[in-house]
């Protein structure tokens, strides 16, 4: 069963400033339009390579467009034992601010 989470209970952690770890999966030309603010940016792509970069002892949500490429970083992450939650309907469903 996939953990989620809505996109408000992420606006509302950033908003807390709590010490919440967001990796936004999309493509460069994607994430040049905005991001979610503090989010870390790793192409789906470069995700495998980039493990190292992934803290194992804190959780992690995942965000893409549309929750699809989060939805497969999530199962990828997962099976190698990160603690990881899935942003539903993605960026398209973000109604907060974003940062360049």
């Amino acid at each position: 069963m996939m953990k989620e989470i809505k996109p408000e209970e992420v606006a509302k952690k950033v908003k807390n400033n709590e010490d919440v770890s967001i990796i936004d999966v999309r493509e460069d030309e994607e994430v040049a339009q905005g991001k979610i603010a503090g989010a870390t940016h790793i192409p789906l792509g470069d995700l495998e390579d980039r493990l190292d970069e992934i803290n194992q002892s804190k959780e992690h949500i995942m965000v893409c467009r549309s929750g699809g490429r989060s939805g497969k970083a999530y199962q990828f992450l997962e099976e190698k034992g990160y603690n990881v939650q899935n942003m539903t309907g993605g960026m398209l469903e973000w109604k907060d601010d974003v940062e360049k």
